[in-house]
């Protein structure tokens, strides 16, 4: 008896799937769809959530060629085929064919954009397939003519005396189709900081901001088209943290924080997306010597702790990635920013030198998801901060006005508890926001030296 494998064809992600079939005198049995097993070898873990079968009365019976916009796992559940399929997806696999003869011990793994066609060898032939998506009337996706020249399919019954409906007989040759587009990359909060290096990255993604689709709103979230998607970037957070600490700062910081990323983990199962969140060192009490991803949140202020929760929600969603970061520097407000125009102005600022971190540059964080996304890392959690010594907040703003000009010196010391005495409102920071990177450049991503990166900023 055969064991159980996977073989890839010329067609992109298209899997033939050999199926071991136990039989005796009384008929046979096979695992038709083993989750575990086969996603072990290799097939994509696609949540089929409808089964369909095709009977075919008499041999000959032809149908297709039909593009559908989900992945499908075919077999025959009685009787043999002859399949074939057609990529009519954008790119340059477009027009590709395959084809093979399918009986009880071959299933075949179809991905999204990949036309589907079969020719029933005998009478009563019962063709199955598993999809990933609900099917719906009036539903209109690509579709081929079984006899394109183009694609040139072997057919063993000729297509004059085969089976075939009026619908196929009227399908449109290669030349005529238009070819299926590839899902498409959400980015939400792409005016902030963040987002604007998320959109320079990923120039192609449809790029919101919350006045567009309010994340924290869940009849917002239902309304969107997920179905058009893949991959969902949230660049979207609240980060007033002493405002959070306020009546009305603490709600809107748990909406933002806490509820969106909710809502955007249950439309990422519901889905099959891939959501990619960014989280903060804030979410760490900051008495490590150095942050790991392991580590066991223990927020301090309601900034933090709504952001520890957003990410205990978007863990839950399978196919996830968690950025966390610290210290953000990029297209916007920020403390680069504020120092450089105080060195402009000639003031000599008092700043907190017990707060020790990295930087963490934009383009250096949207670097790093790319390459997260497209390497096929692990989903999970990942520190991402720019690598260095870490300083504290008073040796960057010296750092600062001495790339603007000014003397070191003209920048004071002081502690966290000695800024913040007298004053209401103030959330509590973590004094060490040092993460461990080893997990990140493990994946093969090196993240630029804080410090050289400021000086590229500020020369920029």
């Amino acid at each position: 008896m055969a064991e159980l494998r996977v073989d890839e064809t010329p067609i992109p992600g298209l899997l033939v799937v050999h199926l071991p079939v136990h039989g005796d005198a009384r008929g046979w049995f096979k695992e038709n769809w083993q989750r575990e097993k086969m996603v072990e070898l290799g097939l994509p873990d696609f949540g089929p959530v409808q089964n369909n079968m095709s009977f075919n009365a008499s041999r000959g019976a032809t149908r297709g060629i039909h593009t559908e916009p989900w992945d499908k796992f075919v077999s025959v559940a009685c009787g043999r085929v002859f399949a074939a399929w057609v990529d009519m997806r954008e790119g340059s696999s477009f027009g590709t064919t395959f084809s093979v003869e399918i009986g009880p011990e071959t299933a075949v793994f179809v991905p999204r954009g990949v036309g589907n066609s079969y020719q029933a060898l005998e009478d009563r032939t019962v063709y199955s397939y598993l999809v990933n998506d609900h099917w719906r009337p009036g539903h209109a996706y690509p579709a081929l003519h079984l006899g394109d020249e183009t694609a040139a399919i072997p057919w063993p019954i000729p297509l004059d005396s085969a089976e075939i409906s009026e619908k196929d007989r009227a399908n449109p040759r290669l030349a005529d189709v238009v070819p299926m587009k590839p899902k498409k990359t959400l980015i939400i909060g792409a005016n902030g900081q963040l987002g604007r290096a998320l959109v320079s990255v990923f120039p192609d993604a449809d790029a919101v901001d919350l006045d567009e689709l309010d994340i924290s709103d869940e009849k917002a979230v239902a309304a969107w088209p997920w179905a058009d998607y893949q991959l969902v970037l949230n660049a979207a957070a609240y980060t007033a943290v002493d405002v959070a600490e306020t009546a009305d700062g603490r709600r809107t910081a748990w909406a933002a924080n806490a509820t969106a990323p909710a809502l955007l983990a249950r439309v990422a199962n519901e889905h099959r997306l891939t959501l990619v969140h960014y989280s903060t060192e804030y979410v760490f009490d900051g008495t490590a010597t150095e942050h790991t991803e392991d580590e066991p949140v223990s927020p301090l202020g309601v900034y933090a702790q709504s952001k520890a929760a957003g990410d205990i929600a978007v863990a839950g969603t399978p196919r996830h990635y968690i950025l966390r970061t610290s210290w953000v520097v990029g297209d916007g407000k920020n403390f680069v920013r504020t120092m450089a125009a105080l060195a402009e102005k000639g003031v000599s600022p008092t700043v907190v030198d017990d707060q020790i971190g990295r930087l963490t540059f934009t383009d250096t964080l949207a670097a790093a998801t790319a390459h997260l996304l497209r390497s096929g890392a692990a989903y999970g959690v990942y520190n991402c901060t720019n690598a260095g010594e870490p300083c504290s907040w008073r040796d960057i703003a010296a750092e600062v006005f001495s790339l603007s000009g000014r003397d070191r010196a003209d920048v004071g010391a002081t502690s966290t508890e000695a800024y913040f005495a007298g004053k209401e409102g103030v959330a509590p920071r973590p004094l060490n926001s040092v993460m461990s990177l080893d997990k990140l450049t493990a994946t093969g991503f090196e993240p630029e030296d804080h410090l050289d990166a400021l000086r590229r900023y500020l020369k920029a």
